[in-house]
């Protein structure tokens, strides 16, 4: 059994791993790169295999950066079956239908704006390719077994990250030795809210663990509350708009239940609170429908405190009109909008509208990859480029990283310490420096052999 890494090896993006056992290739992962400036290029351009060769593909989760390219692989040939959780095959739908009309939205945008001899604009994908991939996609719940291929069983295990991720187990019978590939998708922080934590795995021969916050540890929980609290203290004197790019999956649901929370303690009802995603939106009412993957602290707030989705100063913004009416608020405002890294979407108008007010508070929640607009923000700008325009940047940029649903350094190493005789482990989804760091950490703790994975190396299990 090998497996010959295709993407996020060196970067936080992209994850797309080809394992090749008994002469059949089951892809794990099949996810678009995001935040580069040739994002689009390298997300248009031909798989490094043949997408018709490929027998089965698995799902570790329902993130664009893990799922994006899917519609692309069944447009261009792959016609096997998609394994993944019941909540990723829901919540997977809603995101790539998001990125097939965002994709329309651009390529219509550039054909308006055509120059004389230039081609036109033809989108990644359409919505006819979604509904492909979703009607390939087969759901698999946690901790049973389920033979893919002949021979070959996968377990998906609760990964702890967002809602229906998995860390993905592959055992394989070869010349009568089973051989068992572990990949551990992204992996939450323990006692994280609404979710369980990462599950342990029982044994592996490989493993291929992400290793985005390899050199860092996050704040306490405890730490990050009063931080926020300290926020929203502020933005109350000051008398300006909180605005917070928020990941749609995850982190918003995350946001909301601590708002329900604290919603007392942090006077949030002397704000007008705005949800302006229709994908948030439509992924929080898929959280309302998988109740059952909560941990116990979710399913005892759900049940007595305010629903996070029924906040009495809570206002979904579902349409454009919506959406335009918040830019003319300027006090005492709370505006959840995505993307979570200021790529793209409504945020963008948000901040162009708040970015140069004194008074105001922006808030990163999440990982700002390398090129984007949120890490500009977040390295301390003076001014950025935004929608035409060069904005100052005045207001105050907070940068909460206790809420992020990655595990940091010491709750990847304890994770993988739990597995028995400590495997080999390849180190994906991570930049440089942040992985080697890791990858020194774990010699020195646990005694294994690690590998740091470039694009096209392979790795025999």
């Amino acid at each position: 059994m090998d497996i010959v890494f295709h993407g996020a090896a060196g970067e936080v993006t992209g994850s797309c791993h080809l394992l090749e056992v008994g002469g059949k290739r089951v892809l794990l992962d099949c996810g678009m790169v995001q935040g580069d400036r040739k994002a689009d290029t390298r997300n248009a351009a031909d798989f490094p295999f043949d997408p018709k060769s490929i027998d089965v593909l698995v799902l570790s989760h329902a993130h664009i950066d893990h799922t994006g390219r899917v519609p692309l692989l069944v447009k261009r040939g792959f016609s096997g079956p998609i394994y993944t959780h019941p909540a990723t095959v829901d919540l997977a739908t809603i995101m790539l239908a998001d990125c097939a009309h965002i994709a329309a939205m651009d390529a219509e945008w550039d054909n308006k704006h055509l120059q004389p001899g230039q081609p036109p604009t033809v989108p990644l994908y359409t919505q006819e390719a979604v509904d492909d991939a979703a009607k390939a996609m087969r759901p698999v719940a946690y901790n049973e077994p389920t033979e893919i291929l002949p021979g070959v069983n996968l377990t998906l295990r609760d990964a702890g990250h967002i809602l229906g991720s998995a860390t993905v187990e592959l055992a394989a019978a070869e010349n009568g030795t089973t051989r068992r590939l572990v990949f551990s998708g992204d992996l939450g922080p323990t006692g994280t809210p609404i979710l369980c934590d990462p599950a342990p795995v029982p044994a592996a021969d490989l493993v291929v663990m992400e290793s985005t916050y390899g050199d860092r540890l996050h704040k306490s929980r405890q730490d990050t509350i009063a931080e926020l609290a300290d926020i929203f203290a502020a933005a109350h004197r000051d008398g300006g708009n909180v605005v917070i790019p928020a990941f749609a999956v995850g982190r918003t649901q995350e946001l909301l239940y601590f708002f329900a929370e604290h919603f007392d303690e942090w006077s949030l009802g002397e704000f007008r609170i705005f949800l302006d995603s229709p994908m948030a939106i439509r992924v929080t009412q898929a959280y309302d429908r998988h109740e059952d993957l909560f941990d116990a602290g979710a399913k005892a707030l759900w049940a007595e405190k305010p629903h996070p989705l029924k906040l009495p100063n809570l206002t979904l913004s579902q349409d454009g009109e919506t959406s335009r009416g918040i830019n003319a608020i300027h006090h005492h405002a709370v505006i959840l909008a995505g993307s979570g890294m200021c790529t793209g979407g409504r945020i963008r108008h948000h901040l162009r509208h708040n970015l140069a007010n004194p008074a105001a508070h922006i808030v990163f929640v999440g990982y700002q990859a390398n090129g984007t607009l949120g890490r500009s923000i977040v390295e301390g700008a003076k001014h950025v480029h935004l929608l035409g325009d060069e904005i100052p940047v005045r207001a105050h940029v907070h940068t909460v990283g206790g809420l992020s649903a990655h595990a940091d350094k010491d709750g990847l190493s304890a994770w993988y310490g739990k597995i028995p005789e400590h495997p080999p482990v390849c180190l994906v989804h991570g930049e440089d420096p942040g992985r080697s760091k890791l990858a020194g950490a774990l010699k020195v703790r646990w005694g294994c052999k690690v590998t740091l994975p470039i694009p096209d190396l392979r790795v025999t299990v």
